[in-house]
């Protein structure tokens, strides 16, 4: 623990004026170390803790902002700064079932339908896995997608060591003619960002919150992609989505692989092996 565990438990209790009766570590943390904060009196809490630099404060803005504009369930804020990220507990004590499924169908695609008059983009830029995320205004999201997604972590990639120079060629060259590929919807669609298993919770087969966001406005088709680079939806999520939002033609058979490369350059960026690979294979999948 980066910070000494009886200066949380002090602050946690200035905080929430409450007595702590433990603190438990919880999985996950690309931003900072996860805790499970038993209260003596009270729900439990959740403490994320950083070191100054972690982007936790940025974590905190992204779900105030989800809990105010949206109906997507996201634990509430007690408080957040780059050293303590203070949070309700959820509870999370099921898989993605059918019900599940469904649910968070109707919730992202609702989500979904938010939009924003600057078109892509945010008013700050945000956090994904631990890592800058970049989000400058642009009414043209083949160019957003372009600069500030694949090109952007490309290159950091490839200043990290963990991508190789002939590579990021072959990207740049992609990148270059990403207008042969993709359009540019008329209207911007709020994402949560980071949405893959860990990131949702479920309980009595339903979504009890969504966690972890690195929210932008973008094409929601990003989103729909990296649901699958994992695993996380199935055929439930997607039917009850369609209900709500259309999904067009093409994006399963040609853009999801589009759109994937953006987490992928991410994950090749925080732990390159064979996310490299799947990077090339993309490449060549499109003619580069």
């Amino acid at each position: 623990m980066g910070v000494p565990e009886q200066k949380i438990e002090q602050k946690i209790e200035k905080i929430t004026n409450r007595q702590v009766s433990a603190i438990r570590p919880l999985s996950g943390g690309c931003v900072g170390d996860v805790y499970r904060v038993v209260m003596q009196s009270g729900p439990d809490l959740v403490a994320k803790v950083g070191d100054g630099q972690s982007g936790l404060a940025v974590e905190g803005a992204s779900l105030e902002y989800l809990k105010n504009l949206s109906d997507l369930p996201v634990p509430e804020v007690l408080f957040s700064d780059d050293n303590l990220l203070l949070m309700t507990f959820l509870p999370s004590t099921g898989g993605l079932g059918p019900g599940a499924q469904a649910h968070a169908g109707e919730l992202v695609a609702n989500l979904h339908l938010i939009s924003h008059e600057n078109g892509f983009g945010f008013d700050s830029a945000t956090i994904i896995g631990g890592l800058h995320q970049p989000n400058p205004w642009n009414k043209n999201w083949v160019d957003f997608f372009r600069d500030q997604r694949l090109l952007y972590m490309g290159r950091t990639a490839l200043d990290a060591g963990n991508l190789p120079g002939q590579l990021m060629k072959r990207l740049e060259k992609f990148a270059g003619d990403l207008g042969r590929f993709i359009q540019s919807p008329e209207k911007s669609s709020l994402i949560h960002g980071d949405m893959w298993t860990g990131n949702v919770l479920a309980d009595g087969g339903r979504i009890s919150g969504f966690i972890d966001p690195a929210i932008y406005y973008a094409d929601p088709e990003i989103e729909l992609a990296f649901t699958q680079m994992f695993g996380t939806f199935n055929d439930a999520f997607f039917s009850a989505y369609k209900n709500i939002k259309k999904i067009n033609a093409g994006f399963f058979e040609e853009r999801l692989s589009i759109y994937n490369l953006y987490p992928l350059l991410v994950h090749v960026r925080l732990f390159a092996g064979g996310y490299v690979g799947s990077v090339d294979a993309t490449l060549k999948k499109f003619g580069y």
